[in-house]
């Protein structure tokens, strides 16, 4: 009880700074609002100028910043879950080396396709994360012991540098203004979005959030080890399979909006563990409230404090987590 009192505290407290953050993040920017201004637009007395800058230009980056955050910070959770080791990250484990894979196909051949390609894009992401993720669950696998939680942390890191490496192979290949596109993605620029990328994004994370949260206790037996979760009757790889291809589904839709946001999935969780504990019915939910936090208030300082030369909100969480990380190896054993 006094542990669920306190995460009760903590996403209460998380729910406060990130209304904060969104409240700062659509006062500033090139046109700066006041507070007054930005209610009396939500309220409809605004000026156009107004609802113009809200509604077509900074309320679509929050909700995709918002949303992305959340599907990291999860995805992470669940991928430190499943390999019961605290470096797993979807950019680590190839995840987003895959997502970038699905996107740099569709813009170099179906870019040019009539209808809604916007929404297509997380779809081309979430089809390179799953053939990702099944080569690393296929050679992570060993016919004895099933998937070694180590082996799909080692395969990750060899398939993103290869698919690394084709991704850049297609993007040389791009004309200019396609490839000015992918390059600003793919350091987790958010700039341009708007309510087709939210609608896009919208249905992953509400979809598979919800179905992640439902599995808390298997994330539970998971950290006891394969042999004891077995033991408890519970189908260890089918288990591991339906929660990565959830983890799968959150980083990529989430990379497919939001860009390359490296080390968030990483940083999330262990924030959330420090905070709540190892119980999983807490850290999921707090590591998708932190992850919405850093990623809106690294949008927000990314192009606020360095104005006129906006900095990408990857840019800026890199800049946190890489040394984070860091910290992270050397501690671990």
């Amino acid at each position: 009880m006094q542990r669920r009192r306190k995460s009760i505290t903590v996403g209460i407290c998380l729910l406060l700074i990130s209304a904060a953050i969104i409240l700062i993040s659509l006062n500033t920017g090139t046109i700066r609002l006041s507070p007054l201004a930005v209610w009396q637009t939500f309220l409809g007395y605004g000026s156009s100028d107004s609802q113009l800058v809200l509604f077509e230009y900074r309320l679509p980056r929050i909700l995709v910043t918002m949303l992305a955050g959340i599907g990291l910070g999860v995805s992470g959770a669940i991928l430190q879950g499943i390999t019961r080791n605290g470096l797993a990250d979807p950019g680590i484990l190839g995840l987003h080396a895959g997502a970038a894979l699905g996107l740099i196909v569709f813009v170099s051949f179906f870019h040019s396709m009539k209808g809604m390609p916007s929404l297509l894009i997380p779809v081309f992401a979430f089809a390179g994360g799953v053939i990702t993720a099944f080569l690393i669950v296929a050679l992570a696998y060993d016919r004895h012991k099933g998937v070694v939680p180590i082996r799909l942390i080692l395969v990750g890191i060899a398939i993103a540098a290869g698919f690394s490496a084709i991704t850049l192979f297609l993007s040389l290949r791009l004309d200019d203004a396609t490839y000015s596109f992918t390059s600003r993605w793919l350091i987790g620029n958010v700039w341009g979005r708007n309510w087709i990328h939210v609608n896009a994004l919208l249905p992953w994370i509400v979809i598979f959030t919800p179905f992640t949260l439902s599995k808390w206790k298997v994330l539970n037996a998971f950290s006891l080890g394969d042999e004891m979760t077995s033991g408890m009757g519970i189908a260890v790889n089918r288990e591991r399979l339906l929660l990565l291809m959830s983890a799968v589904a959150l980083s990529s839709a989430s990379v497919a909006m939001a860009g390359g946001i490296g080390f968030l999935g990483l940083v999330a969780p262990h924030l959330a563990r420090r905070l709540v504990g190892p119980m999983h019915q807490y850290v999921l939910p707090i590591s998708g409230l932190i992850g919405l936090v850093i990623l809106v208030a690294a949008d927000t300082v990314g192009r606020s404090i360095f104005q006129p030369n906006a900095i990408p909100a990857g840019v800026v969480v890199a800049a946190v987590g890489a040394p984070y990380f860091l910290y992270l190896l050397v501690k671990t054993k």
